[in-house]
């Protein structure tokens, strides 16, 4: 079993839990505060006690275990944040059982995990791992686990999808653009995310964000970035070669217009961030009637703005939306605004009568969705799907 979610780059407001959980998430969050500061160390006990006890679980996994074991760490501190939010956990939980089948992930698997997990816990809390904080851990392992599974067992859909790649254009050193045709459409909505598994990256899934609304052809546009130390995206940029298959895992995440909250909309994009956000507007084009949208879109240099002109021509027949540049560096352009996204989007106000929607590097989100509460916008306003980079 692997963990792909990551940390919210916002936690969310705590609110007060049902009475009979009340005492389970505050052992849990306490407990967990204490060993979050040995979390490297934590994810290396926890593979190496995985291993042991289930040598069959190791060949799920990518040889270089570095990324892996950062995702499990951010994984638990989004399901700690998320403990007392079950509206939000559960989706959460299912998309996640169902994304594991890709993995041929088995009810003794969980099993495995949850007594590593338990183990790696106890070894590092000390003292602190009393009868009652190991019992919240395993009430709380028991239910997530019992989601995850029911989720996968009562999915119909493939496991995974085979894509074959028929463009690979590389934009910049650093940046390309890879359109593939699965056999058989992927069920994804427009501003989700999938995962992708690429033939010379073996058992190293990253997850990308379709830059198009579902087509009837099934072809999907991923735009993707080399970070550094991004074994994945390097790869992809540099190395994708035409008719090549890629695996497609199962869609994730909730992003996407809600039409039926008849409210304008804010949206914010920054860098590669720009893909999920442009699968939803086109997605919006083919409605007849649409709230307005206001779209900043930003990045460091004109180069992080490589599909403006397609942003602008879409706004040229769509008088609904307005689109506005953002440079934080190259002062002396002209017809953009200067700054970071944060800096530019909070100086235009709070946004508070609209529905906002966040999408870029985990930094950006943070710092973006940060300012935006101090400037006035409502929490539940905002909307965003952090995931890993590589």
């Amino acid at each position: 079993m692997t963990a792909n979610a990551v940390l919210s780059p916002v936690p969310p407001p705590r609110k007060e839990p049902p009475p009979g959980v009340s005492a389970m998430v505050r052992l849990i969050r306490d407990s967990f505060a204490l060993v979050e500061p040995r979390a490297e160390e934590i994810a290396q006990f926890f593979y190496g006690m995985l291993f042991s006890i289930a040598p069959g679980t190791r060949e799920l996994f990518p040889v270089n275990m570095e990324v892996q074991r950062s995702r499990l760490l951010r994984a638990l501190v989004h399901v700690v944040q998320m403990v007392d939010r079950p509206d939000e956990l559960v989706p959460f939980l299912r998309q996640l059982g169902r994304d594991h089948r890709k993995f041929g992930v088995v009810t003794s698997h969980y099993e495995a995990v949850g007594t590593a997990l338990l183990s790696a816990l106890k070894k590092f809390a000390g003292d602190a791992w009393t009868h009652q904080v190991e019992q919240a851990w395993a009430e709380a392992y028991t239910v997530m686990a019992k989601t995850m599974l029911e989720a996968a067992d009562n999915d119909e859909n493939p496991a995974w999808w085979n894509g074959r790649v028929v463009d690979h254009v590389r934009l910049t050193w650093d940046l390309a653009v890879v359109r593939v045709q699965p056999d058989y459409p992927v069920p994804y909505r427009a501003g989700q995310y999938l995962s992708v598994e690429v033939p010379q990256r073996p058992r190293l899934w990253r997850y990308l964000s379709p830059a198009n609304a579902p087509r009837e052809d099934g072809t999907i546009e991923f735009h993707v970035r080399a970070v550094p130390g991004g074994w994945v995206s390097r790869s992809i940029v540099g190395h994708t070669r035409l008719g090549e298959t890629w695996r497609i895992g199962p869609p994730m995440g909730r992003m996407g217009v809600d039409r039926s909250a008849r409210k304008d909309i804010l949206m914010v994009a920054g860098g590669t961030g720009v893909a999920p956000i442009r699968a939803m507007i086109e997605e919006m084009g083919g409605w007849g009637d649409n709230p307005r949208v206001h779209l900043f879109v930003g990045g460091r240099t004109r180069y992080d703005l490589y599909d403006l002109d397609n942003l602008q021509r879409i706004a040229m027949t769509n008088p609904w939306l307005t689109v506005v540049p953002v440079l934080e560096s190259e002062p002396t352009v002209q017809g953009v605004e200067h700054g970071t996204l944060a800096d530019v989007v909070t100086r235009y106000g709070a946004w508070a009568e609209r529905d906002v929607y966040v999408c870029g590097s985990p930094a950006m989100i943070r710092s973006t969705v940060s300012r935006m509460l101090v400037a006035g916008t409502p929490l539940d306003a905002i909307r965003y799907d952090p995931f890993t980079l590589d």
